[in-house]
């Protein structure tokens, strides 16, 4: 048995650090937590200062058990897990569930899992850090009094299933209240006016100059009497500018900015990225993936300026470091970048290699030359105009740092003229209009939030850290109180009013798609009724300042500045009399809005939250005993912005779409969502079809699908008892007898097996954990 056991979360870790050290080292895994807290009585006891309750998982019994036998044969246990708070924390709850002797114990950090760091972190043990564990603690058992004690009032008064959290219930706020600010929005019309203008150049070539002009003007007359100008006017060239400018490169990844990257230009989610990020770490390519730095250490510094003197030259080096915005960044963490930056790529899945990629050239450009570009404005004046026309282009002198990388950002399409390369023009020059087009644009309401972009604004706010951005995110949408959707956009008509060379006006009528959306974050009906819910009964907790004051006094308790019970004396008492007063009183909130009278009956319309989601519901004034009728709501429809003729459509649910082998085609919205009903069966109508539109066409398409699969599922029915089905199932063919499932062995034909065969198989079927514990309980 080896002298020292190195313990670490993940088995992946194990495998790289072994590498590293000798035979007196043996390298185990955790898996992550190994404790957690109860759910009987919060987790919390609250009376004794807070302190947490904790068990062992049943799926980590077996984890602790071996390690527990591992620890006690070692003579010394280093700590090898994460360098943040989790991570700490994780060591001092192996030590108490391994019941460690602190003078066996090493705690050992690294930013990076490389040789040279592994052996350095040996070389440099410290204690487990109390502060940090302590700050983990807090966060944990904060959110855990914030959703035990809230969630249950959701339940009550709302609707059953719903939750709430410190962190998620304010990032779906910011989402409630973009949508809102998209829905008050309302359009501005004005015109976008561009000339297109020719000239001959010094070898008599026929060269086109485009250029805008600076504003936008107001209305059609407004138009009409700039080109009625325009038609009359000479244009020359009354100035050229040519200004240099340096372009600088982006300071290198953090959590937040590789999670905005990552969705731009790979268009990963959040959680994958990190998913991914966890991986290159663990194997040994990128240094920690959880920080707030932007800092690079002075090795780091001295790689990358050996790898960018190499390949690119000594012009293309400029030696840079970068501050961190944030006072509670820790400067001895690091940016995530390579840890070997000679090594431009790496072997792996092609997810792993493009993010690696990006970290490669985001750290590299960091540290590279300023981009050295020359920006041109022509100022083209028209003789009868006050406003001048503007053509701007941009020449690149020396590419620096852009040979490597350029940043994207969340910027939707702009309304700014694009910049290339000029034509050769002089001051003086005379143009000719060839066309002078004026273009009718609307203003756009702000842009929904996609995964990235609500990262940005969290991180803007204070609210959340590296560690939680993902899981926030990833929680609010298994929730259900937001989704990530596409939505196609809808037509709208414009207007285009052109100057021709002739001097005639010309006017069209065009149609564009706008209000498209892809990949961005839509919330739900029940996240805005629960956000007006908890913004009237719980301001406190859903404050961003408040929010990001708790992160900052969690920082204090790391830094040892705080108190661990202090903190949560001060929450949690005013907060529980509160959540008494809220449980107490009040009535159920369903966001009910009543929409008007449906005129062929005189029932009144309403929209509300029932049990399975929005419905629209129409109920008899005069006969409260009368049953109303409930018609869900569609996908796009919002309980605050639906109206009533829009309501009263969704009435017309079931409709006869038209006839099929005799028998009627019926379109519809049930409990599991829009189907096609045909021949007694019901068929789910997938994405693309619509049960108000459906066509009867479409619809005999959704059945004949709907066979074809049925007659790949069954592979044999026996006759003897059709309940003994032989099926295609997800994971390969499998024996249905009645209730049960059976896997058939793999290395027969399924359509070989007899009757009596799968009779015997069904009836020595091991029953599986479920059932076992379902007969105990039941005994």
């Amino acid at each position: 048995m080896a002298k020292n056991l190195v313990i670490v979360e993940s088995p992946a870790k194990a495998k790289t650090i072994e590498n590293y050290l000798g035979k007196e080292f043996l390298v185990a895994s955790s898996y992550g937590h190994i404790r957690d807290l109860v759910k009987k009585d919060k987790g919390v006891d609250i009376e004794n200062h807070f302190r947490p309750i904790y068990k062992i998982p049943e799926d980590k019994k077996n984890v602790v058990k071996e390690l527990k036998k591992l620890s006690q044969k070692a003579e010394t246990i280093w700590l090898a897990t994460d360098e943040d708070r989790e991570g700490e924390a994780i060591s001092w709850h192996l030590k108490e569930a391994l019941e460690l002797p602190e003078e066996k114990i090493k705690r050992i950090v690294f930013d990076e899992i490389t040789k040279k760091a592994i052996l350095e972190s040996i070389q440099n043990p410290r204690g487990i850090d109390y502060n940090l564990v302590d700050a983990q603690q807090a966060r944990r058992v904060l959110d855990r009094l914030v959703g035990f004690e809230i969630s249950p009032i959701l339940w009550r008064k709302i609707k059953t299933r719903l939750s709430a959290g410190r962190v998620q219930s304010v990032a779906v706020r910011l989402i409630v209240e973009r949508e809102r600010e998209i829905d008050a929005f309302v359009p501005e019309s004005r015109f976008k006016v561009v000339g297109l203008f020719t000239f001959k150049d010094e070898n008599g070539k026929s060269q086109t100059l485009k250029a805008e002009l600076a504003r936008f003007l107001k209305d059609e007359k407004e138009v009409e009497d700039f080109l009625s100008r325009c038609s009359v006017s000479e244009f020359v060239i009354q100035e050229i500018e040519t200004k240099p400018f340096k372009r600088t490169p982006a300071a290198p990844f953090t959590t937040s900015t590789l999670q905005q990257e990552a969705a731009r230009k790979l268009r990963y989610s959040v959680s994958r990225t990190m998913l991914i990020a966890q991986k290159l770490y663990e194997a040994g390519y990128i240094t920690y993936m959880r920080t707030d730095s932007v800092n690079l250490s002075d090795f780091a510094l001295d790689a990358a300026e050996q790898t960018i003197k190499k390949d690119f030259g000594k012009e293309y080096h400029h030696k840079r470091t970068y501050q961190t915005k944030s006072a509670n960044a820790q400067e001895a963490h690091e940016a995530i970048r390579p840890t070997d930056f000679s090594r431009e790529t790496i072997s792996g899945s092609k997810d792993e290699k493009a993010l690696y990629e990006l970290i490669w050239k985001r750290a590299i450009a960091s540290q590279m030359s300023d981009a050295e570009i020359e920006r041109t404005t022509v100022k083209i004046k028209g003789s009868n105009l006050d406003d001048l026309f503007t053509a701007k282009g941009e020449v690149i002198l020396f590419d620096g740092f852009l040979k490597v990388y350029l940043e994207d950002t969340d910027e939707e399409n702009t309304e700014n003229g694009e910049e290339g390369i000029l034509p050769p023009v002089k001051k003086g020059m005379k143009l000719n209009a060839q066309t002078i087009t004026a273009t009718e644009r609307f203003t756009r309401p702000p842009a929904r939030y996609t995964e990235a972009s609500l990262v940005k604004k969290l991180e803007e706010l204070g609210i959340g850290r590296p560690s939680t951005y993902a899981p926030t995110i990833s929680t609010i949408q298994k929730r259900g109180y937001v989704h990530k959707e596409e939505r196609d956009g809808k037509e709208r008509e414009y207007r285009v009013i052109t100057l021709a060379q002739d001097g005639k006006l010309k006017k069209e009528i065009k149609t564009e798609i706008t209000g498209a959306d892809k990949g961005k974050l839509f919330p739900t009906d029940i996240a805005m009724v629960v956000t007006d819910f908890l913004m009237k009964h719980f301001p406190q907790i859903m404050d961003y300042q408040f929010t990001a004051k708790v992160e900052e006094e969690l920082d204090e308790i790391a830094l040892g500045k705080l108190k661990y019970e202090e903190m949560l004396k001060e929450f949690y008492f005013p907060f529980h009399e509160k959540v008494v007063h809220t449980t107490e009183t009040g009535e159920r909130v369903s966001g009910e809005r009543i929409l008007g009278k449906d005129p062929e009956t005189g029932w009144i319309v309403s929209v509300r939250i029932a049990r399975f989601g929005p419905v629209a519901q129409k109920t008899d004034p005069n006969n409260p005993d009368a049953k109303p009728v409930y018609a869900p709501l569609r996908k796009d429809q919002k309980i605050e912005t639906i109206t009533l003729d829009e309501a009263l459509e969704l009435f017309k649910l079931p409709r006869v779409v038209g006839e099929y082998e005799g028998k009627e085609v019926i379109a519809g919205v049930g409990r599991f969502g829009p189907y096609i009903k045909h021949d007694n069966k019901f068929i789910s109508i997938k994405k693309q079809f619509d049960p108000h539109t459906i066509t009867l066409d479409e619809a005999i398409q959704v059945i004949e699908a709907k066979r074809v699969a049925d007659s790949e599922k069954f592979i044999k029915v026996f006759d003897e008892d059709p309940t003994y089905q032989i099926l295609n199932g997800r994971w390969g063919p499998y024996l249905k007898a009645g209730k049960k499932n059976i896997k058939l062995p793999k290395d027969r034909d399924p359509s070989s097996f007899t009757f009596e065969e799968c009779v015997e198989l069904a009836n020595n079927k091991v029953e599986g954990k479920n059932t076992k514990k379902a007969s105990k309980k039941k005994s």
